[in-house]
């Protein structure tokens, strides 16, 4: 299906109304998964011409997504991954989990940029940094798109390599997100290391139930269960 190619037309703007030099697109890749870390990309890119293709990794084939990511690794100006892991996001909840694996890409960062460009509605960055959110981003911002690339390729490769010793979760094919391998594996074997252990998936597994974990909301809050996929699909 033919689409519109991304644009500095965000970037654009917050140069010219808050005089950001430096902007960082940055966008997270694992948020529904049921196993690994939530991972997130802050890329600078300039206002060069992007490479041709460059759009929302989800767009794209695995294939071409591996391709474009080698070439935008040397295309960008810089860019840095930060990651949460399952064990940070049982006990934080996924927004401060975000917020994390946001601050540890940004700050990895050779330059600390004036202005972040953030895919979706939601700032969950926040202060210090002057966050301007974008819907579709990962569509219609070319840094963005470039974070959004590489971090879904980061992430895949990084869940490959976590599924070598549990082969029967098929993590290579799945990243961690769930799927009817998936599925029955967890039903047969349980949680693997790598999952999170908060999470709703748990109550429809009465065998290992006992392992979920529950954080304790002081403040009278419910956990947070955005993004979370439920075992029927």
């Amino acid at each position: 299906m033919p689409y519109e190619p991304p644009t500095h037309t965000v970037e654009r703007s917050l140069r010219a109304t808050t005089g950001a030099k430096i902007i960082a697109g940055v966008d997270e890749v694992g948020r529904g998964a049921w196993a690994g870390p939530v991972s997130v990309c802050a890329a600078v890119t300039g206002l060069r011409r992007p490479p041709e293709g460059l759009t929302d990794s989800k767009l794209l084939s695995v294939k071409r997504r591996t391709e474009l990511a080698k070439e935008l690794h040397q295309w960008v100006s810089s860019y840095a991954l930060g990651h949460a892991s399952p064990e940070e996001i049982d006990q934080m909840g996924m927004t401060a989990a975000l917020r994390l694996a946001a601050v540890r890409a940004l700050d990895a960062l050779p330059v600390r940029p004036d202005a972040v460009i953030l895919d979706g509605k939601h700032d969950y960055l926040g202060t210090p940094w002057k966050v301007r959110t974008v819907i579709k981003g990962d569509r219609s911002c070319v840094a963005v798109a470039a974070a959004s690339v590489i971090a879904k390729v980061q992430r895949d490769k990084m869940m490959a390599e976590l599924g070598i010793d549990h082969a029967d979760f098929d993590f290579a094919a799945n990243a961690g997100y769930p799927s009817p391998v998936h599925k029955a594996a967890l039903e047969e074997r349980g949680p693997t290391p790598y999952h999170r252990l908060s999470w709703a998936y748990l109550d429809a597994l009465p065998q290992w139930r006992h392992l979920k974990k529950v954080r304790s909301w002081a403040d009278g809050s419910v956990p947070e269960i955005e993004g979370q996929l439920g075992f029927d699909f």
